[in-house]
């Protein structure tokens, strides 16, 4: 993503929004809060405040450019929305959040939809897991 997709999202090109679209493309964890992404901006040095940091993702939110997740037992995080769609799982131990594609269950939503009257338009599916006895 660079400035043009920002103007074309309707967006200003400030250095705070690139910067911090910089951390969301650049962070190995696919998967980052505010604090996440304004504690790796202080680590680098930059000078960006956590209500700026807040103030742009929702502004990213709201162009589409970024998914907000509430995932319960933890804060919002959010993930670029330039990928194919996903599920999540999220260990209740750990937070760690584990993307997964599973084509039976997507199928299995839209038959469930259909036998119901309806088509799906968009859904989330989460689920909370821990590792198994004896797993790790």
């Amino acid at each position: 993503m660079d400035n043009q997709d920002l103007r074309k999202a309707g967006l200003k090109v400030t250095l705070p929004r690139m910067k911090i679209l910089q951390q969301l493309e650049s962070s190995k964890e696919r998967h980052l809060s505010a604090e996440d992404i304004y504690k790796a901006l202080m680590d680098a040095g930059e000078d960006v405040g956590l209500a700026t940091v807040y103030r742009v993702l929702t502004q990213f939110e709201q162009a589409g450019i970024v998914l907000r997740h509430n995932f319960e037992g933890g804060s919002a995080v959010f993930e670029l929305a330039d990928e194919e769609h996903h599920d999540h799982m999220v260990c209740m131990e750990s937070g760690e959040v584990i993307e997964f594609l599973d084509e039976e269950i997507e199928k299995r939503q839209h038959r469930i939809a259909e036998e119901h009257g309806y088509e799906i338009v968009d859904h989330s599916l989460v689920l909370y897991v821990r590792p198994k006895a004896g797993s790790k």
